[in-house]
C-alpha cells in the first residue's frame, strides 16, 4: 500500500476526495485540519438533521491510500496537472508500513477512569488496583467505550447517585444505548428492570452482548420491540445521544419519567444549553449539571404529583 498525501484549500476538499476515490480509484481517503495542533486548529460539529459541516478546513490535509506505488504517483500527476491545481501541494508519496492492526488500534484504547473506584476496561488489560467498580467493554460497532466526555459524564452521575439507584430506581430506561455502556453502569451500581433501546439493530445486539460479558441483566431492543423497549413510567432515563434529535424526542423522553425520577443528557455543547432547556420547558426543568471538553450534562427531576 502506498498513500499521497496533500495540502489543499477548503474550496477544493469535496471535488478532489471525489475524484481520489471515483476516478483515480483511491481506496479511502481521509481529510484532516492541516492546523491540527497549533492556535489555527478549527472544530467542526455536524448532527443530524443540521445543515451538513463544512467539508474541510480552510487548510486541509487529504491523505489517499492507494494499492500500489504506481497508482499513487499517478494520481499525484493527474491533480496536480489541472488548471485548478496551483493552490495544491503534495506533501508525501510513501510506502505504507506493514504494521500488526489490532495491536495498534488496542493501544489507543486503556483504562477510563470514572471515579477512582470506577473505570472502563477493555479485555485486554487489567482493571486498575483501585478499580471496585468495572465495565469490560472493547470498541466496536456502536457508539459508546468511555472515553467521550458525554459518556464519562452519564457515568459518573450514576456513580455518584448510586445509593439511590440501590435503594429505590428499580427501572431505568437508556435511551439511544449504544454499546449498552450506560445501562450496564446503572446495573453494577445498584439498578435492576433496566431497558436499554436503540433505533440501530446492531446497537441492541451489541448493548446485549456487553452485558452478557458484564454479567448484568437488562432489556434490550428497538425502541418498540416486542420483547422489551421504552414501556411506562422510569426513575431514571438516560439519553446520550445529540441536542437535535435531544430535542425532537423531548415529549417522549420526558412522557418516560415517574414522578421523582431524574432525566440525565448528554451530547450536547455548552452552547446548546438554552436551546434544551426551552424544548424541554413545558415538562421539565433542565439544568447544567456537568462539563467537560466544552460538553455539558443536563439533568431535571420530575415534581412529586
Amino acid at each position: 500500500m502506498h498513500e499521497l498525501v496533500l495540502r489543499l484549500p477548503e474550496a477544493l476538499v469535496e471535488s478532489v476526495s471525489e475524484a481520489l476515490v471515483d476516478e483515480l480509484e483511491a481506496l479511502s481517503v481521509s481529510v484532516a485540519d492541516a492546523d491540527a495542533g497549533t492556535e489555527a486548529e478549527q472544530a467542526l460539529f455536524g448532527e443530524p438533521g443540521m445543515p451538513a459541516p463544512r467539508e474541510g478546513w480552510q487548510r486541509s490535509d487529504i491523505t489517499a491510500l492507494f494499492a500500489s506505488e504506481a497508482e499513487a504517483t499517478e494520481a499525484a500527476a493527474l491533480v496536480m496537472a489541472q488548471e485548478w491545481a496551483a493552490t495544491v501541494q503534495v506533501l508525501a508519496l510513501r510506502e505504507v508500513a506493514d504494521q500488526d492492526w489490532v495491536r495498534l488500534t488496542q493501544s489507543q484504547f486503556t483504562p477510563v477512569e470514572i471515579t477512582p473506584s470506577f473505570w472502563v476496561v477493555p479485555s485486554w488489560h487489567e482493571a486498575p488496583a483501585a478499580a471496585e467498580k468495572v465495565i469490560r467493554l472493547d470498541p466496536g460497532l456502536a457508539f459508546g467505550t468511555g472515553t467521550h466526555p458525554t459518556t464519562r459524564m452519564c457515568l459518573r452521575w450514576t456513580a455518584n447517585h448510586a445509593p439511590a439507584l440501590a435503594a429505590g430506581w428499580q427501572r431505568v430506561l437508556d435511551y439511544g444505548c449504544g454499546s449498552g455502556i450506560l445501562a450496564i453502569g446503572a446495573a453494577l451500581h445498584g439498578a435492576s428492570g433496566i431497558d436499554a433501546v436503540d433505533i440501530d439493530e446492531a446497537a441492541v445486539q451489541s448493548t446485549r452482548d456487553n452485558a452478557a460479558a458484564n454479567g448484568v441483566t437488562l432489556q434490550a431492543a428497538l425502541p418498540d420491540g416486542a420483547e422489551g423497549g421504552a414501556r411506562g413510567e422510569y426513575p431514571l432515563v438516560l439519553a446520550n445521544i445529540l441536542a437535535t434529535p435531544l430535542k425532537l424526542l423531548a415529549p417522549l423522553l420526558a412522557s418516560h419519567v415517574a414522578p421523582g425520577g431524574h432525566l440525565v443528557l448528554a451530547g450536547i455543547l455548552e452552547r446548546q444549553a438554552d436551546e434544551l432547556k426551552a424544548a424541554y420547558a413545558p415538562w421539565l426543568a433542565l439544568e447544567v449539571s456537568d462539563s467537560e471538553d466544552g460538553w455539558i450534562l443536563m439533568t431535571a427531576q420530575r415534581p412529586l404529583r
